[in-house]
């Protein structure tokens, strides 16, 4: 989730620094030692941010500025840590701290934070750095600070193929999956579609709309239009009215959830344009189509791969009943009913199975912990999608199910796809 770039920024530590932020290879960082870590295979392995009973994580996030919507997300994180550290024991016997800070969706403000985290902070992990700026900027600096940088909120292709950054993994599935599957749909039932598209101008809209054309090529599927915009810009309506003017029959709306707001609110003002309206996933969220009018939105298809807690299918689902219960009792101003909460509780939930899993309870172990995660079932996404990575591949989820708004919510349809078996493994 989601989201671009400004191009990467390398940042520079000195040796001096690695030392006090990692706490060196040998030092088990101070305090914050973990003793099962001492000996055997852990042994000389980093142990900065846990201990036998604490374990200290660092997440970046827009908590203000055009993407602040993705604000969401922690109180969903913060929630599912509360009550495990409540009601279980914390996560193997350690309680879990949760330290966020905002970066406004400034790349230049997270490579700030994610130095306070480290050296300051002393956080074990980066846990969640939203956006593919914002990752891009900070990538460098975790990997040589050797600090995991896991299960980050944005869909790049890149945090999966690249073989540089062993330290950085994604989660979600990739934006060029996600792609495949809207072209798989549109072959299917519209393949003579003339598609325009509206895109964020950045790593993010890259991928999907580069995923896009190389998934249509050869078909009969065609772009007719093409409108770009940037994360400072007030508003899509200009480029919206140049799409408009291509008449083409479906619309693809690669967005963040402001725009992708804006975005739906200029389709449904233009009577004279009625195409069928793609949503990429970031911003498909209920919260991004209600200031909109449910009855502007019906219709509109989009893809997931975790479970939407407005949807009664899930009315009697035990880990949905767990989460909204869980909501009220330690996050009670969060709404349970806000998608992004759901996200945060199924990605909080995924590194709870990703570190019981890790064979030392160390930066190395999760490490290696999340790049091997073979069939791990996170009761929070749907039926058939699982956390899957080994050999070759680095994306722990690349199922998704397509949807599409009715009424007043959305309605899963056909079957979930696997883009492995489907398409065929993504390589950089």
């Amino acid at each position: 989730m989601r989201l671009s770039a400004i191009g990467r920024t390398a940042v520079t530590a000195t040796l001096l620094i690695a030392a006090a932020a990692c706490g060196g290879r040998d030092s088990g960082g101070g305090d914050a030692q973990a003793t099962g870590a001492t000996g055997g295979q852990c042994a000389g392995q980093q142990t900065t941010g846990i201990t036998d009973t604490t374990l200290k994580l660092g997440g970046i996030y827009p908590l203000s500025g055009p993407a602040s919507a993705y604000g969401a997300i922690p109180k969903g994180i913060k929630a599912y840590f509360d009550y495990v550290n409540a009601e279980k024991g914390g996560i193997g016997g350690r309680k879990v701290e949760f330290v966020v800070r905002d970066d406004g969706y400034q790349p230049p403000k997270a490579v700030e934070e994610a130095r306070r985290l480290v050296e300051q902070e002393q956080v074990f992990a980066l846990f969640q750095t939203l956006g593919t700026p914002s990752t891009t900027a900070t990538w460098d600096y975790t990997n040589q600070q050797k600090v995991p940088q896991v299960f980050v909120a944005t869909g790049a292709s890149v945090w999966g193929t690249d073989t540089a950054h062993p330290w950085t993994i994604g989660w979600q599935p990739n934006y060029v999956s996600e792609a495949r599957v809207y072209a798989q749909f549109l072959k299917q039932e519209h393949p003579d579609a003339k598609v325009a598209v509206l895109y964020q101008n950045d790593d993010f809209g890259k991928d999907l709309l580069g995923g896009f054309k190389n998934a249509i090529a050869g078909t009969g599927v065609t772009i007719v239009a093409e409108q770009s915009y940037e994360v400072s810009d007030p508003t899509v309506d200009p480029q919206m009215r140049n799409l408009a003017e291509s008449k083409a029959d479906v619309f693809l709306n690669v967005t963040t959830p402001k725009f992708g707001s804006q975005a739906l609110a200029a389709d449904a003002k233009n009577t004279a344009w009625n195409p069928l309206h793609i949503v990429n996933n970031v911003a498909a969220s209920i919260t991004v189509l209600k200031p909109v009018g449910f009855e502007n939105v019906q219709g509109v298809v989009s893809a997931t791969y975790y479970k939407d807690p407005v949807d009664p299918t899930w009315a009697d689902d035990a880990e949905m009943k767990l989460y909204k219960a869980k909501m009220q009792q330690y996050a009670p101003d969060a709404d349970p009913q806000v998608p992004y909460h759901a996200f945060g509780w199924a990605v909080a939930s995924s590194f709870h199975k990703a570190m019981e899993a890790a064979k030392c309870p160390t930066r190395e172990g999760l490490r290696d912990s999340v790049r091997n995660l073979q069939g791990i079932q996170v009761d929070m996404l749907l039926p058939g999608v699982k956390l899957e990575t080994g050999q070759g591949d680095g994306f722990p989820i690349e199922s998704l199910q397509l949807m599409r708004f009715k009424g007043e919510r959305w309605e899963l349809f056909g079957e979930v796809i696997d883009t492995r078996k489907e398409f065929g493994p993504l390589t950089g």
